[in-house]
């Protein structure tokens, strides 16, 4: 797995057959333990920064790819999109679009400007709705 990180973002496009998957699978066992124990002693503050950790972290979303498109049973069947991946390319692609995806970012807010009585223009400023 030939890849570089900058503040847990790769540089280059993951090369899916070059993946370390011992490396991988060690990193979230390790990550799942530590929440497991941070939730065993009552500590729900680190709990929660682990889960964020783990939703954020690249051999997760490794992994997570990787059950969905090799080992599900359903890994032949299009999902609501419509797709099926199947190329170690597209995977490697999948991997990167999905772990540069944010949803806790806020989208911009679009700015328009409404007429007033007197002639001149208000600012108002709205978040465009994300979904459908």
């Amino acid at each position: 797995m030939h890849v570089e990180y900058a503040a847990n973002e790769t540089k280059e496009q993951t090369r899916w057959n070059a993946v370390n998957w011992r490396q991988a699978n060690r990193n979230v066992r390790n990550l799942r333990q530590r929440i497991f124990k941070a939730e065993r002693t009552g500590d729900h503050r680190k709990v929660k920064s682990l889960q964020k950790l783990m939703l954020r972290s690249y051999a997760n979303t490794l992994l997570s790819v990787r059950r969905v498109t090799q080992i599900n049973a359903g890994k032949g069947t299009a999902g609501v999109d419509q797709v099926v991946i199947k190329t170690p390319e597209a995977r490697g692609r999948l991997v990167d679009e999905l772990h540069s995806y944010h949803p806790w970012q806020a989208a911009p807010t679009r700015r328009v400007y409404i007429p007033k009585s007197n002639g001149k223009l208000r600012p108002s400023g709205f978040q465009p709705s994300t979904t459908g």
